[in-house]
């Protein structure tokens, strides 16, 4: 391990397309949903819009245009406008909340819970997410993830990549910025971490966006960040856990 992580005590984790493959998670149940409906959608385009309405959602929380909303409660605002946009209808409530709640049961990848329960036994580890709280409470029991916290946007009320979510990182686990590394598939959360004093660990996950619209998957060189890694066993093999 390089000797300048030597002091680093907690890892957090950037969630959504890091440590559980979205696209997938949220095609597959719209495919299951959509049999037991009778419903004939393009399951990927449908996943691939619902995420094209995240940020700029989050943007107008960030930028003051609407007022602090969870997570779970941007989901329901942009499925309401895509139940329009495909013609589903006749949804109950009860059907509509579970469909939100979909974000709630994203598979992990398959290194992701070998990978961080190795990570567990050396440090303290924890999401460091858009999630609302209740969002990453219920992903993490689905998903089987042995996180120690869970830290996020929603304690300090401010979106990623505002400066906030990063400071409340080594504030709430009564750390120093340096002995904190923020993990992530995607090189701007890292970049904003590393404005924040965090330690800063880069996870290739080429396969997030399944060659959809949403983005094209980052790539970053080793001296890019601290560490860059092609997996989270990967991350806790170069961290020595």
């Amino acid at each position: 391990m390089k000797p300048e992580l030597a002091n680093v005590k907690a890892l957090v984790f950037d969630v959504f397309g890091t440590v559980v493959d979205w696209r997938a998670s949220v095609i597959a149940e719209g495919v299951a949903w959509g049999e037991a409906k009778d419903l004939n959608i393009d399951w990927s385009e449908f996943a691939d819009r619902w995420r094209l309405g995240y940020k700029p959602a989050m943007d107008k929380v960030r930028k003051g245009q609407i007022p602090w909303t969870r997570l779970d409660d941007i989901h329901r605002m942009i499925l309401e406008d895509l139940l329009k946009e495909f013609k589903i209808e006749g949804l109950t409530e009860e059907e509509k909340v579970s469909w939100t709640h979909v974000w709630r049961r994203l598979k992990p990848w398959s290194d992701s819970v070998e990978g961080l329960t190795r990570l567990k036994k050396k440090y303290v580890i924890a999401p460091l997410s858009n999630g609302n709280i209740a969002l990453m409470t219920e992903l993490s029991k689905f998903g089987g993830l042995p996180w120690d916290a869970i830290l996020g946007a929603e304690l300090v009320q401010h979106y990623k990549p505002d400066r906030e979510v990063y400071v409340s990182a080594y504030h709430y686990l009564d750390l120093k910025p340096e002995e904190v590394m923020m993990c992530a598939a995607h090189v701007s959360d890292l970049h904003a971490a590393r404005r924040a004093g965090l330690r800063t660990a880069f996870i290739f996950r080429p396969r997030e966006y399944g060659n959809g619209p949403v983005a094209v998957p980052d790539s970053a060189r080793p001296g890019d960040f601290d560490l860059v890694s092609e997996s989270i066993t990967d991350l806790a093999q170069q961290m020595e856990a």
